[in-house]
């Protein structure tokens, strides 16, 4: 879904829907912020407008309908009738990558360029057992970070233990 509201707003539609009960995510990060002369350390969005709620069209609708600044996505060059939606195991997979690490670096389409692709990886062990991707690779980084896709729409790069890390040829 889609929040129009700027991202310095007191009141963000991630907080409204999650006070109604609603499962909510939306990628944020720590930001210092200038408020009422005052610097303030706030989570804000790190996509103004990416906003993803886990519940049915017919659920979702009445809220769409009471907030102007919440709309949904929709898929360019598809029909207006069906809203873009990510499956619930890559979202699941997505979050708990996110949620489980320190920092997470956060990535939009294309910032990700075809050389910062490493070598296809696979995690033994630790948070992240089981995940398969392949791995960050800019010149002068020290950690390693494995890249956690939702095509489309944001990628993350989590840090990962080397010892964790098996190589997939």
């Amino acid at each position: 879904m889609r929040d129009l509201k700027r991202r310095n707003a007191n009141v963000l539609a991630i907080h409204e829907l999650r006070d109604v009960g609603m499962e909510v995510f939306t990628p944020m990060t720590q930001m210092i912020m200038t408020i009422g002369g005052r610097r303030q350390r706030r989570d804000v969005p790190v996509v103004q407008d990416l906003l993803f709620v886990h519940d049915t069209k017919e659920a979702i609708d009445p809220f769409v309908a009471r907030y102007p600044n919440l709309q949904y996505r929709y898929l360019f060059g598809k029909t207006k009738d069906e809203p873009m939606t990510v499956r619930d195991d890559e979202m699941a997979r997505f979050i708990y990558a996110v949620d489980h690490t320190e920092a997470p670096i956060y990535y939009k389409p294309g910032e990700i360029t075809g050389a910062m692709y490493g070598k296809k990886v696979r995690i033994v062990g630790g948070m992240l057992d089981q995940y398969e991707g392949q791995l960050l690779s800019v010149k002068g980084m020290r950690k390693r970070r494995l890249i956690v896709e939702l095509p489309g729409l944001i990628s993350a790069a989590v840090e990962v233990e080397p010892d964790f890390v098996q190589i997939i040829k």
